[in-house]
């Protein structure tokens, strides 16, 4: 009897890492996401551009997600409403 080994995965994980980077800046369902990676101090000022620039009351601005990198390095997604409609 064969033995069955799963295919490598390597060319899904190409195109789910393509696709997110196409798509991280575009609206996804009703919010706007973008995400960025910078030191700990320029996170911080472009979370405070995103607040300050969609204020969170009527945009409903948030940092979705983050994590430290290597480096010192922060990944971090906001996310806020396309309109304050």
């Amino acid at each position: 009897m064969a033995k069955f080994t799963p295919p490598p995965l390597d060319g899904l994980k190409r195109r789910i890492d393509r696709h997110r980077q196409e798509t991280s800046s575009r609206t996804s369902g009703m919010f706007v996401r973008e995400t960025f990676r910078m030191s700990r101090e320029e996170a911080r000022h472009k979370a405070r551009e995103w607040f300050d620039a969609f204020p969170k009351q009527a945009y409903w601005t948030e940092v979705e997600s983050w994590r430290q990198l290597e480096g010192g390095q922060i990944e971090f997604t906001m996310r806020r409403l396309p309109t304050a409609d």
